[in-house]
């Protein structure tokens, strides 16, 4: 089956191939992601995904030694890798959630303001009710109210995932990647990520990487099949689950694989 395609695509990845030194991981990515959307990228261990996943926002740059050797992604007709693309504002306005919560060693409430602030996002509003309302968009408001003050690493892991979401919304994103956000997490932390991407996915586009495939039978709308660097399969949720086109991604559903 050919890779997700969308004449509502809020980001392309076209003919993508990424190494690590000399190695090659990632082999002509085509996938298109279709806007205020759910887009699972699902796989065994090791085939890609999280690669990936940091390839759509340049933060796999970040990486040593890892490339993007060739290949683009549009996003808004331009391509996020062309010569005169500022990284930095890409990964503003495609924001990352990884798979275990990155936090900063400062108060909750400056943990939701780091990124607001150096992307000059508060505006006509005091610094305490920007970060209050986004705390407060992702279901986390009641629960820290009298503990803005206190530093974020006390939190729980679940609470601390929803704290690097509301930091992630507050800089204003039009995408949001998630790499296994919830792998680190409880099952009642869990359950609370996948309410919230239930309520964002009307507002932004969100493409996950998940090894549980419950999970994203459950979240998504549309599913990506990776396996050794390479897409095998795509399409929308129902039918990936149902009735997968491949004989590889048959397996991966049926459990035998993975």
């Amino acid at each position: 089956m050919s890779p997700l395609k969308s004449d509502n695509s809020a980001l392309a990845a076209l003919g993508i191939h990424v190494a690590y030194g000399n190695t090659r991981v990632l082999h002509d990515i085509y996938c298109h992601f279709p806007a205020t959307s759910v887009t699972a990228i699902m796989g065994p261990s090791g085939c890609g995904k999280s690669t990936f996943v940091k390839v759509l926002n340049r933060t796999l740059e970040l990486t040593l030694n890892a490339r993007v050797e060739s290949g683009s992604v549009l996003f808004h007709d331009r391509d996020i890798y062309g010569d005169n693309e500022d990284p930095l504002e890409v990964r503003k306005r495609i924001g990352i959630i990884h798979q275990r919560p990155i936090i900063f060693p400062m108060s909750v409430a400056e943990n939701v303001l780091f990124g607001a602030r150096f992307h000059r996002q508060i505006v006509g509003m005091k610094p305490r009710e920007y970060a209050e309302m986004y705390i407060d968009q992702v279901g986390l408001l009641d629960e820290v109210k009298d503990r803005l003050d206190n530093l974020a690493s006390e939190l729980s892991g679940g609470q601390q995932q929803r704290l690097c979401l509301a930091r992630t919304l507050a800089i204003n994103p039009e995408i949001i990647l998630m790499d296994e956000p919830c792998s680190a997490i409880d099952p009642i932390a869990t359950e609370r990520i996948e309410e919230l991407i239930a309520t964002l996915r009307d507002s932004y586009t969100i493409i996950i990487v998940t090894h549980n495939m419950s999970q994203a039978k459950r979240i998504s709308n549309q599913a990506v099949f990776m396996f050794a660097g390479r897409i095998i399969e795509a399409g929308d949720r129902d039918t990936m689950f149902s009735n997968p086109q491949t004989e590889l991604a048959q397996r991966f559903i049926q459990g035998s694989i993975g």
